[in-house]
């Protein structure tokens, strides 16, 4: 197995087979720019980039990594990215002298995780949301539809999604406050307005548009994983109450535009692929332009964890897999853009709610609850129907090989009481 010169624990989340990207500011002072993590370090690439070691590549002279965001780099497509991966990854092997035996330059280019910021790792200027998990779909159509009408007709025909808003997606660690809106429960005559009284998480991955595409021109579902920069985390932070009496007719909007939570590391679309799976089968057939052939999914084993502030310690409330999602990323992106729509560099796309087929494999408390009728124990004592205010929310990600892990890191956001306004 390949190893790296630095140390890295069988159960880090960025062993050399996985080197995610980020952007980062170091806390000692500095301007942002884009490093990959390694171990328990992140490796500024800047460094190595005004060090000369990608001139010999399609890379040099471009000052990709000496920048605030990925945009630039996403926007290089596959073979510039798959270049730059080997180079990184040769410079950080147990075998290379080149990084491993120069002080001087390891001193620069290498920071403890500890000292640095992590930051949004892209400008996001679209980010689009989808619904492709079938036992999420079924079980909140369920609750509030009834076994006989869990899915809509439409559902196993196309992914459903709905544009998203990109300015209120924050980094990881960001706090994120309970939001204000109208609300009218089944036993009132006429809504309120007041904090949200059911906020909830969702549990997500995410994927970066790499190239975009011309308006006007589809991307084909054959290609539409060479768009894919790499993934993320999401936490769609959603408020249920808001969004019930909000979404006829055209679906969420502040119920869903408050916060949009992601993690800082970016994983390549590359360091996943040993770790393909089929997805679940798909029947009826979809049609021509959402046919995918080959393994299309992904064993991303996902979890999340929660913690009140009388409790000391998070507790684990959730374990899911990424497999578990009907919808493929590259049928959802072939959907996306079949009627013309174009992707842009940076754009960010989340998958939905992702829940498997047991109660433990639930990813929302929705669902976890079932809409409160089972209300959810926690180790102190208490219970949760909804997210109460102080709790905090960590998700995390992983693949795991023999003998290492390709992980994501953590999304981790504390819920903060909403601000007092006038109706």
């Amino acid at each position: 197995m390949e190893r790296s010169f630095i140390e890295v624990a069988p159960t880090s989340h960025f062993p050399i087979q996985n080197l995610p990207y980020g952007v980062f500011r170091p806390r000692k002072g500095g301007a942002p720019r884009i490093g990959v993590a390694i171990g328990d370090y992140v490796l500024d690439l800047s460094v190595l980039e005004e060090s000369g070691h990608f001139l010999h590549s399609s890379l040099a002279g471009k000052k990709i990594f000496n920048q605030s965001s990925l945009n630039a780099f996403m926007a290089l497509g596959k073979p510039a990215w798959r270049e730059a991966r080997a180079i990184i990854r040769r410079l950080l092997s147990a075998e290379e002298p080149t990084l491993r035996d120069n002080h001087a330059l390891r001193e620069a280019a290498l920071i403890p995780q500890s000292e640095v910021e992590m930051l949004l790792p892209a400008q996001i200027g679209d980010y689009t949301d989808f619904y492709a998990s079938k036992h999420h779909a079924t079980n909140v159509g369920i609750i509030f539809r009834g076994k006989e009408n869990a899915l809509m007709p439409n559902w196993v025909n196309l992914p459903v999604g709905y544009h998203g808003r990109a300015s209120s997606i924050v980094v990881s660690g960001t706090d994120v406050r309970r939001p204000n809106g109208q609300m009218k429960l089944l036993e009132q005559t006429a809504p309120v307005f007041g904090p949200c009284q059911q906020l909830d998480f969702e549990l997500e991955v995410g994927w970066f548009v790499g190239p975009g595409n011309a308006s006007g021109e589809p991307i084909s579902i054959e290609h539409a994983e060479d768009h894919i920069f790499g993934l993320v985390l999401v936490n769609d932070w959603s408020a249920r109450d808001i969004q019930a009496w909000e979404y006829q007719p055209l679906g969420p909007f502040l119920a869903k535009n408050f916060a949009t939570s992601i993690s800082p590391w970016v994983v390549p679309l590359d360091a996943l692929q040993p770790f393909r799976v089929q997805g679940p089968p798909q029947d009826p057939e979809p049609l021509p332009y959402l046919r995918q052939s080959g393994a299309r999914s992904f064993d991303i084993h996902l979890a999340v964890d929660l913690q009140g502030e009388k409790m000391g310690e998070p507790q684990r409330i959730c374990t899911t897999n990424f497999r578990y999602l009907y919808w493929s990323m590259a049928q959802q992106i072939a959907h996306h853009t079949v009627g013309g729509c174009n992707l842009r560099p940076g754009d960010l796309i989340a998958s939905g709610t992702i829940s498997g087929p047991e109660k433990e494999t639930r990813g929302c408390l929705l669902e976890l609850t079932w809409r409160g009728a089972e209300p959810l124990h926690l180790a102190n004592q208490e219970q949760r129907v909804w997210l109460e205010d102080g709790d905090r929310v960590t998700m995390t990600g992983w693949c795991q090989g023999d003998g290492y892990r390709i992980g994501f890191g953590e999304v981790t956001g504390r819920v903060l009481p909403a601000i007092r306004t006038n109706p």
